[in-house]
């Protein structure tokens, strides 16, 4: 008997019905062990030392393997096939070393490239050791990783409150949208013209021409600067016959797109079927470990995570065989295409990613899979089946129609156009782009030289510059890869990282940095520059690759890294806030101090005059404020155009006067957003404030509006049966009324200003009748059935959010998972790390023995102290549950 070990459960299953009885196959559930996250797990002074843990639910498993193999004698590590794969495979093994588990036992490495049952016999064929130099790689890289965030985290926490953490390659890609971000602010737009022309043939075709040159200078972009310029050459032009000066045709070739690899396929999922790079990723995984295909799960694509574009030979035969069975002869090339990487970081030479049967069109498995996976799988098979495709035959035609103008300069206006003569691999796929328009696009008539054209009309066109355009995932990614930066199975992590630290925000599928983002930025580029330098970090990257072939010893690298490193943080560590708040403000001056139209100074105080505006650094993040505090209390959000960041002054935007005090009704924005004032503040006694509701724009506030938000929280009325008040409010969860403790939620904002006594009764005894009942959870996600059986696992939206469910056992997801974009595997590990924390019986039973104990008396002081605070008017207990400006940061 055998005990393989790959990381999922799903392959797990189907492996081992592909090798038979005389197999074990177990899972890993991913790694088994990591550094612990704290201090002095990786030891410079020991030489790079490192320390590993075994969480619990991997240690149940590690003990599985290690019984299993008591009676075994020989061990397959069959993880991944790339460097975490291999990573894997190492700790699995020096695990069970260390427990005494391989002693006489032969420990062997495969890699399955593709789960079908011919790909996994043929692996098994080929056995090797686990490869040294890639698991080195795999240390150092960790280690670095650990070393920059548990040294650097800190530095930010200290200079930078509210900031939670950088890392070595997370802050270069979040220093790419910063960077960005820095162009489109400084970026200035320009006016220019153009002369479009509508014009027809002899035959009556309508084609479009463009002003290409005037007297035989062609024009550049900018040189119609202004309305006057163009209007000049309208009046030029007009009533002027035109001909074709000259037509030329030019054959040519588009050839096609190598296969994908993990980079590609995240961009083309993204531009194509709107997929995160992240939903991608879980998608195939799907595909590559399989679905329900003639009673037995086949793996549909090869293994997604790789640097590599070329195919096994086998794999080109079938992808041209195919070609020809759908498409015929043309579309077949004498000779098969070959790809190589050009890709600076190229890494393991996995092959591309490709369906595992190219025989196998998508419309042949389209009933097993759900939208995504079809459309996923799709895009996969068009592109590699237009790879090995003949190239697309086009003839590219260029005309100049001329005219002599009125004031005896010749213009030439030009039209560009495209024939496609042979589609070849257009036919099947064309890749999409991110920012421009295909120039193949457009199709001319057929014209001669000497033909006259026809005018139907010329006109000017005024445009503008425009800024370079954010970046969306995709486009990042590939600016990421041009410059070597991170690796295929880092690109979802670095994404997700950067938006739950809050360093990011996704808007129209585009990365926009927060003021948290930029600061953390601004403060790395001030003091360590080196280390968000793209060469640097691209070129830490080539020597890692150095390490995982062998040609470089990895604690070296991690000794260079380290000495330059520490010397940095111990400069920094010297200096003060100030100095940090200094350099800070002259890095971010041209985002936060923007220059005033009427040049003044940008950072004079607009409350005060006297004092200048600087970032300061407060508990819940950055902001500015005057240089006069507390004398002077103007503050406002970091971002210039933030909400009422520039369009509301320090004294507030005045709405009006309350009828009832003669007090001014203002709207303000305070360091924690927007909110309502009534009258000023007076020495030892503050005004009375109202936060204003999510659901409400600041500037359509109203003074009735206001008024009524002012004046809250509004007393309904007493209790029939009670006597106590009922009163309506908002508070941090929306709109609710308030009855002696009891909190009851209203369904609309309109109702804490309109509901009566009788309604809100009902609702406060619906409440009460509930008690602390749970609502009734809803299925967000069936994910299908649990590889053991026992029927189906479910994501469900709960109170207090989303779970797992699976029998009578609910696992909580981490507050920055997506319970949409959850797999399976993740649910079943959350669910058996629910499993491993179940509270055993003797803790069960002292939670029985505490309950039946019979409770302690309160001390006198603590009794009275309720007994007074239960006497408190209610409307001053909801003012208390309600937000207030502060607390709505």
């Amino acid at each position: 008997m055998t005990v393989v070990v790959v990381e999922s459960p799903a392959k797990a299953k189907t492996i081992n019905k592909y090798l038979g009885k005389d197999f074990k196959v177990l899972a890993s559930y991913g790694h088994v062990r990591d550094l612990p996250p704290k201090d002095g797990s990786v030891r410079p002074d020991a030489d790079f030392e490192m320390d590993w843990e075994v969480d619990g639910k991997s240690a149940k498993r590690l003990s599985d393997i290690a019984a299993a193999l008591k009676t075994d004698d020989r061990l397959i590590l069959a993880t991944d096939p790339d460097r975490e794969g291999e990573a894997i495979s190492w700790h699995v093994m020096e695990v069970l070393r260390k427990k005494g588990a391989l002693k006489g036992k032969a420990v062997q490495r495969v890699v399955f490239n593709a789960i079908t049952k011919s790909s996994v016999l043929e692996a098994m064929q080929h056995p090797r050791e686990v490869d040294a130099p890639l698991v080195d790689a795999y240390l150092a890289r960790r280690a670095l990783d650990y070393l920059v965030g548990f040294s650097l985290s800190p530095v930010l926490w200290r200079k930078l409150p509210g900031s939670r953490s950088a890392g070595r390659v997370q802050s270069v890609a979040l220093r790419l949208i910063c960077d960005r971000e820095l162009e489109i602010e400084a970026f200035r737009a320009q006016e220019y013209w153009t002369i479009d022309g509508t014009f027809v043939t002899p035959k009556g075709q309508e084609f479009e021409a463009a002003l290409n040159a005037i007297g035989g200078k062609r024009l550049g972009k900018l040189d119609l600067p202004d309305e006057a310029s163009a209007r000049a050459i309208e009046q030029a032009v007009k009533g002027q016959p035109f001909k074709v000066d000259s037509i030329e045709s030019k054959p040519a070739k588009r050839h096609p797109y190598p296969p994908f690899r993990t980079s590609t396929l995240q961009q083309e999922a993204s531009r194509k079927l709107g997929f995160s790079s992240a939903r991608t990723m879980q998608i195939a995984q799907r595909l590559y470990e399989g679905v329900e295909l003639g009673g037995e799960t086949v793996g549909l694509i090869t293994y997604m995570r790789t640097d590599g574009v070329d195919m096994a030979p086998e794999a080109i035969a079938a992808t041209r065989n195919a070609i020809l069975r759908n498409f015929g002869e043309p579309y077949v090339p004498p000779t098969p295409r070959l790809y190589t990487t050009k890709a600076k970081n190229a890494q393991e030479a996995h092959e591309a990613i490709r369906p595992t049967e190219m025989s196998r069109h998508p419309n042949d498995v389209r009933r097993t899979l759900d939208d995504d996976q079809f459309a996923l799988y799709e895009l996969i098979w068009k592109r590699t089946i237009a790879s090995q495709m003949e190239s697309a035959d086009l003839e590219r035609t260029t005309a100049d129609i001329g005219t002599d103008g009125k004031d005896g300069k010749h213009y030439s206006f030009r039209a560009n156009g495209s024939v496609v003569k042979f589609d070849g691999f257009l036919r099947v796929y064309q890749e999409g782009l991110d920012d421009a328009e295909d120039e193949d696009s457009k199709r001319l008539p057929a014209m001669a030289r000497g033909d006259s054209i026809g005018v139907k009309k010329i006109e000017g066109v005024q445009h503008f510059t425009e800024p370079p355009p954010r970046y969306s995932e995709a486009s990042l990614i590939k600016k990421m890869e041009e410059l070597g930066i991170g690796r295929p199975s880092t690109y979802v992590s670095i994404m997700e990282t950067l938006r739950t630290r809050g360093y990011v925000r996704l808007d129209k599928k585009r990365l926009i940095p927060e003021d948290k983002g930029r600061v953390v930025t601004a403060f790395l580029e001030s003091f360590f520059r080196r280390y968000v330098e793209y060469d640097f970090t691209a070129d830490l990257e080539e020597k890692l690759d150095k390490v995982s072939a062998g040609e470089i010893d990895w604690k070296q690298v991690l000794r260079d890294f380290w000495r330059d490193f520490t010397a940095a943080l111990d400069d920094v560590k010297e200096l003060r806030v100030t100095n940090v708040l200094d350099a800070l403000n002259d890095i971010l001056a041209p985002h936060i101090f923007p220059p005033k139209e009427d040049g003044g100074d940008a950072r004079a105080c607009p409350s005060c005059g006297g004092g200048q505006l600087s970032l300061k650094l407060g508990k819940f993040g950055s902001f500015i404020g005057c240089s006069n505090y507390p004398e002077c209390k103007y503050t406002r959000p970091m971002t210039p155009g933030a909400e009422g960041a520039e369009a509301v002054p320090a004294e507030g935007v005045l709405l009006g006067v309350d009828p009832e005090t003669g007090e001014k009704v203002t709207r303000r924005v305070g360091r924690f957003g927007p909110y309502l004032q009534l009258g000023e503040a007076v020495e030892g006694e503050k005004p009375q404030r109202a936060s204003i509701p999510r659901n409400k724009k600041p500037e359509d506030i109203t003074l009735e509006e206001a008024l009524k938000l002012l004046s809250l929280p509004r007393e309904v009325g007493l209790h029939p049966e009670t006597g106590k008040p009922i009163v309506a409010n908002f508070g941090r969860f929306g709109p609710f009324v308030l009855h002696d403790g009891t909190y009851a939620n209203l369904e609309s904002p309109e109702d804490v200003f309109t509901i009566g006594i009788n309604r809100a009764v009902d609702i406060i005894a619906e409440k009460k009748a509930r008690g602390f009942q749970r609502p009734k959870a809803g299925a967000l996600k069936d994910l299908g059935p649990h590889p053991s059986g026992g029927g189906n696992v479910q994501v469900m939206k709960g109170k207090y959010g989303p779970y797992v469910k699976f029998g009578k056992i609910n696992a909580t997801l981490p507050k920055d998972k997506d319970p949409e974009q959850l797999t399976m595997d993740e649910a079943i590990a959350l669910i058996a790390e629910r499993e491993g924390k179940s509270p055993s019986k003797k803790t069960a039973a002292k939670k029985v023995a505490a309950r039946k104990a019979p409770a302690k008396k309160a001390p006198a002081k603590k009794a009275a102290a309720k007994k007074s605070a239960a006497k408190k008017p209610a409307k001053k207990a909801a003012k208390k549950a309600a937000k207030s400006p502060k607390e709505a940061a």
